[in-house]
Order: structure tokens, then sequence, then C-alpha cells
């Protein structure tokens, strides 16, 4: 599948199935290579964002807003060829989707608070020095703001 058709689908899709590939994609994206909790923890960023609002609202629009994520970074060819990585992306997903569906209190948080997040090879961002909330795998979260949901 290429990133390009993958975006133009959830474009056409109903919510909540519209967020549900949005997430799955860049879960795949960013986090396929990482470990469970790491891809957790990617997602977990993503739906954070969302509820605060300040990058849309929708996961498709914060996922998709100019270099917040992969899919705005990747060339829209990119193929998403690895259909094992696929399935496990999209189990990620609407596990935590369910997970933060949950009132705040009950949420089981990966990364509690981490607005950002940075692959330590590929990224150096003005904003690295931010407050570090964990490090999995190859990525580090951090809080560069504090988020709070919109009202």
């Amino acid at each position: 599948m290429k990133l390009a058709w993958i975006l133009w689908l959830s474009q056409m899709l109903p919510q909540p199935a519209a967020d549900s590939l949005c997430l799955s994609t860049t879960v795949y994206l960013e986090a396929r290579d990482q470990t469970l909790r790491g891809q957790q923890a990617v997602a977990e960023v993503a739906l954070r964002r969302r509820d605060s609002g300040l990058w849309g609202d929708s996961v498709c629009s914060v996922v998709t807003a100019r270099k917040q994520f992969a899919p705005t970074i990747v060339g829209p060819n990119t193929r998403l060829r690895n259909s094992d990585a696929w399935a496990k992306s999209v189990s990620v997903a609407l596990n935590a989707e369910r997970n933060w569906a949950l009132p705040p209190g009950q949420r089981k948080e990966i990364v509690p608070g981490a607005s950002h997040f940075m692959a330590h090879q590929i990224a150096n961002p003005s904003w690295r020095n931010a407050y570090h909330v964990a490090t999995i795998g190859d990525h580090t979260f951090l809080r560069v703001q504090k988020l709070k949901p919109r009202s």
C-alpha cells in the first residue's frame, strides 16, 4: 500500500474509522521496528495531541499537521510493505483508542504528559532539551508543552 492511497482513503472514511487508519499508519511509520511499549507510546502522544486541539480536532489532522509525524515527513509514494508490522500497528492503534476513551484516571499511560517524541538517529529538534518523560527503544518522549484537553 502506498501512503498517498492510505491518506486519501482516510479522507473518504467516516469517523472513527478514519482516525483509526491514520493512527495505525503513524504507528507503522514511526515505530514498526520498536517494542510494543514504544508503539503504544507513539499512539499515546498522537491521542494526547488530538485531545489538546492544538494540532486539530481529529487524529488524522494531528498526524498530518505539517512536519509533526511521519505521514507528512516521508514521501507520499512510501510503501507500507511489511504486512505483519501493519497488522501489529492496527492492533496497537485500536487498543490505544480504546484505552484513551476511558476517563483520564483510568487510562494506562505509557509516557504521562509527553507531547513530543524524537527518533535518536534522525532527529535533532530545537525542543530536544525539554522535560524528558521516557526513553523507549530508539525514541525519547518529551513534555515540550503542557497539553490540556480542550474544554
